[in-house]
């Protein structure tokens, strides 16, 4: 399958900028830095294996947390209590602890409502904190920093498993001018989207110890693993969906909404459990005045999200997991948002997305998958995710949905730092993301290759040249915090994607790849990888040094420019060994693939791996024939970012 031409195009609808060229940057290559020996080669930790997986050693804190939360839908205030539990397992002693209080970006007090103009609409409180070790609870000596929270313990938490309970009362403001977490009215309803809605865990590492970077908005989340259990009390007459499984339907739902679950629990086809025109109706409820308390729990998770409205339509289906097991895909959205070409075939992409990612890279953990047609255009917590309620086509609601799932696996599974290294989710998730599109409605391996929004007639990897050659362009390593807003998706997505797309069909082929890769995810399952755990783990997995490609694709902005220098021949007369001399212009190398034509017409090709490039620029082919060469191209499906591809071709005189 030509790849290039099909899966990776699904990024560009994501690029949102158009580029001019830039000049092409001075040609210039030196070996000894594309080949840097010292890339890569401090040594393990106790915690973190050479060869990239956790050791014998690797420790990592958790954080467990039982919420109960009112919803006021005439001020639209959320408040209630935060129980942490939170288990030291670290080998150090903490006289302190750090709390992310991420609803605290919508005020003035926050660093992101400088640093990125975010509005001051939130109105959040910390009402109380209470710490407890063992039977002694007192109140706590805290501080609050924007979005962090620091308590002072008057007796240190001890290491190898000390345990200590934090009680934190609190309460913000929700509105339409915030983004992750919001409201908007619909014709039944407002629709609510709760996201970073209670106080939470810093994670405590081996690697930096407390990570505090304030929350500011492009930087998304670092969070330690638990149990959950919460519970929402709202007007009877709403309905809620949230990350994990419902703990109390028969106190939330009438009996034929639970008869229809259990009926959609064994169904390929969607089911409804709401119809549209029961929206609203006295008997889509179970009581008819009062409040109503929905308890929700997940195990194993990082997060948790969820979203209330009156309005809700709901639907489902099961997901068949690779291993027999059946699990739920789930869709709630407005009415506004009916249609064929949109929500309609929600939970058909939910169903897919699920099984697909599953049945390739790791089997999804949870009980439930849910996407929410509300206000928040596309964004992803586990279990559950949220994707505009105003998307009316088809195309675009796969591709927004399917990406948000597809950040179960990157990184709620794989629970890396997004506020630090965004590539390790975002560029990871796009990446398989393009493989999903190839495989929905379609088949990746089959005669039919291309899905059913699959676009023809894309190049990515020439698409992202003029990226490559701005002045303008930065390392994927960047900070999301720190990046250009003008190509955070190229920084983000695009690049760290069509790098392992590159890895992956052009380089190690899919079979390693998919097994080293696979071992990635096995190995760091559940737990907090970093970029060099990462890239070690693919070297050993896949008996390949790749730091030539780390180095030159995730920490600098080099670029690539390969050559047919000239073409001639050791015997003039008979012209049976051509000598066909490539050329290395720009700092970036990569492995060669030379296409050469005969006087005939007959075409063949010779694959030079990228040490070819480690004594120096130049490398003379010499390539046995029984006519005269016509042409020679290099890299001729074009499936590298290479800025100049003018050179890439030879032609007889």
């Amino acid at each position: 399958m030509n790849f290039f031409r099909s899966g990776i195009a699904w990024i560009l609808f994501l690029v949102l900028s158009a580029f001019q060229i830039a000049a092409q940057p001075d040609k210039r290559y030196d070996q000894h830095i594309a080949f840097d020996p010292l890339f890569l080669s401090h040594i393990a930790s106790p915690y973190r294996s050479a060869n990239g997986a956790p050791a014998a050693n690797y420790w990592q804190n958790r954080a467990d947390y039982s919420i109960a939360v009112s919803l006021d839908t005439l001020k639209n205030i959320l408040s209630g209590t935060c129980n942490i539990t939170y288990t030291n397992n670290s080998p150090d002693n903490l006289d302190y602890l750090w709390i992310q209080l991420d609803q605290n970006l919508f005020t003035d007090k926050s660093v992101g409502f400088y640093t990125n103009n975010v509005k001051n609409v939130s109105d959040s409180k910390i009402h109380s904190v209470q710490v407890s070790q063992g039977k002694t609870s007192q109140n706590a000596d805290y501080m609050i920093f924007g979005t962090r929270m620091q308590i002072k313990l008057d007796k240190p938490l001890s290491h190898g498993g000390g345990k200590i309970a934090i009680n934190i009362g609190y309460s913000f403001k929700i509105t339409d001018k915030q983004f992750r977490l919001a409201v908007n009215n619909t014709s039944k309803g407002p629709v609510y989207d709760f996201a970073q809605w209670y106080p939470r865990m810093c994670v405590y590492d081996d690697i930096r110890g407390w990570n505090t970077l304030p929350y500011q908005g492009k930087g998304e989340f670092y969070c330690e693993y638990g149990n959950f259990d919460y519970a929402i009390t709202v007007p009877y007459d709403m309905v809620i969906c949230g990350s994990g499984e419902l703990q109390n339907p028969e106190e939330v739902l009438t009996k034929k909404q639970m008869a229809r679950l259990e009926k959609a629990a064994q169904s390929d086809k969607t089911i409804y459990v709401i119809r549209p025109e029961e929206v609203g109706t006295p008997g889509s409820r179970p009581v008819k005045s009062g409040v109503l308390t929905w308890r929700f729990a997940m195990e194993n998770s990082r997060d948790v999200a969820w979203a209330a409205s009156r309005a809700f339509i709901w639907d489902a289906a099961k997901i068949n997991m690779p291993e027999g097991e059946n699990i739920l895909a789930m869709s709630l959205y407005p009415t506004e948002s009916m249609g064929k070409n949109a929500w309609d075939r929600s939970t058909e992409y939910v169903k897919h997305s699920i099984e697909h990612f599953s049945e390739k890279w790791y089997p999804y953990p949870y009980p439930v998958a849910v996407n929410v047609g509300g206000p928040i255009g596309g964004m992803e917590y586990p279990g559950l995710v949220f994707c505009g309620m105003g998307i009316d086509r088809a195309k675009i609601l796969y591709f927004v949905a399917a990406h948000e799932l597809g950040h179960n696996w990157f990184p709620m599974i794989v629970g890396s730092s997004e506020r630090r290294h965004a590539f390790m989710d975002e560029g990871m998730n796009t990446f398989i993301d393009i493989y999903a599109q190839d495989d929905f409605n379609g088949c990746e391996f089959g005669p039919k290759q291309d899905g059913e929004y699959n676009p023809k007639g894309k190049n990515p990897a020439r698409d992202i040249v003029p990226y490559l050659v701005s002045p303008e362009t930065e390392r994927i390593i960047t900070y999301p915090d720190a990046s250009q807003l003008k190509y955070r998706h190229e920084i983000n997505y695009y690049k760290p994607a069509l790098g392992l797309v590159i890895l992956r069909e052009y380089i190690l082929g899919h079979e390693r790849f998919d097994y080293a890769f696979r071992t990635y995810i096995n190995s760091w399952a559940f737990k907090h990888p970093s970029p060099e755990d990462f890239f070690r783990t693919m070297n050993n997995a896949s008996g390949e040094e790749l730091n030539w490609f780390w180095n030159a694709w995730f920490y600098q902005t080099w670029t690539l420019d390969q050559e047919v220098k000239e073409v001639k021949y050791a015997d003039k007369g008979t012209k049976k060994e051509a000598l066909i001399v490539l050329q290395n212009n720009n700092q970036m190398v990569m492995p060669v693939t030379v296409e050469i034509e005969g006087q005939s017409g007959k075409k063949s090709r010779v694959r030079l791996p990228v040490e070819i490039w480690q004594r120096g620029g130049t490398y003379t082919l010499k390539y046995r024939t029984e006519e005269p060469i016509v042409s020679v191209v290099i890299d001729p499906d074009k499936q590298l970012p290479d800025i100049n591809p003018d050179n890439d071709v030879w032609t007889a005189m």
